[in-house]
């Protein structure tokens, strides 16, 4: 199976579209500067260019990544590969492609991809964010309101490259 590039590409513009949302100050945007002890002066002191840049190359790796959290098909080539890479057995290769042509689309839905996308927000996205915040001696508050996006965020981002078929 191979990658979706204007998939990847939308689902790399999600995390901004939504941050933009996320963090307004009419939405969470107080309550996390509240929480973060971020004031505007520092916001207004950073280098917005390659904020947004690196930003956005690391959405790009996440729309990448999330190809594998939240589509099946992505995972199953790796089980035919032959030893130490070796490309598959004629039969094995024919058995995989037989497969993919009968099952390829299956559980390609928007929903299926957000389920995905709640799962490993929970156990993942969730206990680096808490323990970093921990650490740093942030709140509850902190912890949750930066989760909310990246559950929100990730979510979006499986659902787009799953259901883009």
């Amino acid at each position: 199976m191979e990658f979706n590039l204007p998939a990847i590409i939308v689902a790399a513009l999600v995390p901004t579209v939504i941050g933009f949302i996320w963090y307004h100050p009419k939405v969470m945007g107080t309550t996390w500067m509240k929480a973060a002890d971020m004031t505007d002066e520092k916001i207004k002191g950073g280098n917005m260019a390659l904020i947004f840049g690196l930003s956005f190359f690391f959405s790009l790796m996440l729309a990448v990544e999330v190809n594998f959290l939240a589509i099946h098909q992505m995972n199953i080539p790796g089980i035919f590969a032959g030893a130490n890479g070796a490309e598959p057995s004629a039969e094995d290769a024919q058995f995989l492609a037989d497969f993919m042509a009968k099952y390829g689309s299956n559980w390609r839905t928007f929903s299926h991809g957000i389920v995905h996308g709640i799962i490993n927000s929970l156990f993942f996205a969730l206990p680096l964010l808490a323990t970093n915040a921990m650490f740093e001696r942030k709140g509850w508050k902190y912890i949750l309101v930066n989760f909310g996006y990246w559950l929100l965020t990730i979510s979006i981002m499986c659902g787009i490259v799953s259901a883009w078929v």
